[in-house]
């Protein structure tokens, strides 16, 4: 079994934010290295974890890497994409949970392993799929996907704002010869951007990765679909810690955090007591997101764009 090498950002801030009650029921939604999984785990005695991943080598990595927790029955592995997170607990008969932790975005594993097609640093073919027995793959995107579909995305995220250059250039390529890898596509991308504009900024082909491996993925309806299911599944005390890596994502899960803690639009303004059952269900446990230590930033450079938010149902309903 090949080393499944990821160095978890947030760890302690994240799993420290759930409130772990050592019977309670679980949720790692984003199994990757296992690196919150075992941080969970380390705290339960009597209860469950559910730790999802749509890759099936972080699940073949993490039934021999965690086996001992898997066969004392303190922990499950579920192959699936957390969209499908009610569906999924619903087959053990898990209806409601004490708390989930999502760490968003690629895992370094998959960024490092040239051949799944994810880095504009690495030759490899155009791939980019986190769940690889999926249909719909980068290849599909960069070629077949009609030049609005193309700048839609790059627009939308990338926030690109060479998206319709980048995209007429794609267009023109693949007229001539389809574009198979992702250094193929880094040369098309370099071309579309004024050599000006490419000094600055960093790679000039990470905005364009960034916005075709979430159009792959789905990741943004993936999210939203599945934060309504965690928060309409947690306990009271429950608690829902997220971590994003760019900023689509994080105004994802602050808009919806902030929809679920704030007063009903028919509770009047200035009122000096809310009246009884109409304060929200949700209290965000950090009003500005949690980022990584200075220590933390030096140790591990994909810690820099990481933002930690945190939400806990204090009563029931909606």
């Amino acid at each position: 079994m090949a080393e499944f090498k990821h160095v978890t950002v947030l760890l302690k801030e994240a799993v420290a934010g759930l409130n772990v009650q050592s019977t309670g029921t679980y949720v790692d939604a984003t199994l990757g290295g296992g690196g919150h999984t075992q941080a969970i785990l380390q705290q339960l005695a009597g209860g469950h974890l559910y730790s999802f991943d749509q890759d099936q080598t972080a699940i073949e990595y993490n039934k021999e890497h965690l086996k001992t927790e898997i066969n004392q029955h303190k922990l499950t592995l579920v192959e699936d994409n957390f969209r499908n997170l009610k569906a999924e607990l619903n087959q053990y008969n898990v209806n409601r949970i004490d708390g989930i932790l999502y760490d968003l975005g690629v895992s370094s594993p998959q960024f490092d392993d040239a051949k799944r097609g994810f880095s504009y640093q690495h030759d490899a073919p155009l791939d980019m799929r986190m769940n690889q027995e999926q249909a719909l793959s980068a290849m599909e995107v960069v070629n077949d996907w009609p030049y609005e579909r193309l700048v839609k995305i790059l627009y939308r995220y990338g926030e690109e704002k060479f998206a319709k250059s980048i995209a007429r250039k794609i267009e023109q390529r693949r007229a001539v010869t389809p574009i198979r890898t992702t250094f193929e596509l880094v040369d098309v991308i370099k071309e579309a951007i004024p050599a000006a504009a490419r000094r600055h900024g960093g790679h000039p082909a990470k905005k364009s990765f960034q916005a075709i491996r979430i159009a792959v993925n789905d990741e943004l309806g993936a999210l939203e679909e599945s934060l309504e299911q965690a928060l309409t599944l947690l306990n009271v005390g429950g608690r829902i810690s997220v971590i994003t890596f760019q900023s689509l994502e994080d105004r994802l899960v602050k808009t919806m955090f902030r929809e679920k803690t704030s007063l009903s639009a028919n509770v009047p303004q200035g009122l000096p007591v809310i009246p009884a059952g109409m304060e929200p269900s949700f209290k965000l446990i950090n009003k500005k997101p949690i980022i990584a230590s200075n220590q933390e930033l030096v140790a591990n450079h994909r810690a820099h764009s990481a933002k930690l938010r945190i939400i806990e149902r204090i009563k029931e309903g909606k």
